[in-house]
């Protein structure tokens, strides 16, 4: 069985480029590498130094870096389908367009609902935990708009139990310490800016500390990062609450880590880059980091 499966994500970004950059730099054996891809994709955008085993998914369409496409979306949904049928002991996924998935008639807000939907089993749950280096953020809502998100204590003690789960197998730590972010500003002020920490967070941490686990009360998240490395992780309650902080901190060394399901999978925190896709100017530090994760776990 292959250590890790990488898939290129979408063909008209910087997804190839920067994959074939970062397996130059990393040359991994080539009994540990699986590539899910494309070779006129892959001829395209670069030259690899080592003869990896490739998947080959269909593309027939021209490659037009910079442009959203319904066949560049096709594109990217089967590379990840396929690999969650191989079951490879790790999967890596270079970015894909959320757009030209749904252009494809793929309705999903990201690959981890896809990883969710051919993975799971048994009333598992894909999780979207950043990661860099001690600084982790976990997001107990991923790609909803603002005005949509819903918290409820179950779903918020269901997320942080898998979550504890994760760092005890995987990461040898058997008491991690959490600090949760208030879900309003100055984390509702008891209750005068939002009532959400009174009804549904420091209820969902009462029944936690119950279980043995040790998290913080709901604290205000423009001051809880500063001390994020205090902790194990920071659970954010929504995208941008998370993601600002850790991205600023970290740049394109931050690592988007799928937990929860039998197979870790991970991603550079950054997009497809349309803008300079084709160009060979793409920095490929994030998919060398999400490689590096990976091999670590």
């Amino acid at each position: 069985m292959y250590k890790i499966a990488i898939t290129t994500g979408d063909p008209n970004g910087i997804g190839a480029e920067i994959t074939i950059k970062a397996l130059n730099k990393l040359d991994l054996p080539e009994n540990r590498v699986l590539l899910i891809s494309n070779k006129k994709i892959l001829d395209f955008y670069g030259k690899l130094k080592r003869d990896y085993d490739i998947i080959e998914i269909p593309y027939h369409a021209d490659i037009l870096p910079g442009q959203v496409s319904k066949d560049a979306g096709e594109f990217s949904f089967q590379s990840v389908k396929k690999t969650c049928e191989i079951k490879p002991q790790a999967i890596v996924t270079a970015p894909v367009a959320k757009n030209a998935l749904y252009l494809a008639g793929h309705k999903f807000n990201g690959q981890t609902e896809i990883l969710q939907k051919y993975l799971a089993h048994d009333n598992q749950l894909a999780e979207m935990l950043f990661v860099a280096g001690k600084f982790r953020v976990l997001l107990l809502t991923r790609h909803v708009p603002l005005k949509d998100i819903v918290l409820t204590k179950d779903m918020v003690v269901e997320k942080i139990l898998n979550l504890k789960d994760f760092f005890v197998k995987h990461l040898g730590i058997a008491e991690p310490k959490f600090a949760l972010c208030g879900f309003n500003p100055h984390a509702g002020e008891d209750g005068i800016l939002g009532r959400e920490e009174i009804e549904i967070l420091i209820p969902a941490v009462e029944e936690l500390r119950r279980k043995g686990v040790n998290i913080t009360n709901p604290l205000p998240a423009d001051t809880l990062f500063i001390k994020a490395l205090d902790y194990d992780c920071c659970i954010a309650n929504y995208h941008d609450q998370g993601l600002i902080p850790i991205k600023t901190v970290a740049g394109d060394k931050t690592v988007n880590m799928t937990i929860g399901l039998d197979v870790i999978r991970t991603s550079p925190g950054h997009g497809t880059a349309f803008d300079i896709a084709g160009k060979n100017i793409a920095d490929e530090t994030g998919m060398i980091e999400a490689i590096k994760a990976v091999f670590k776990n």
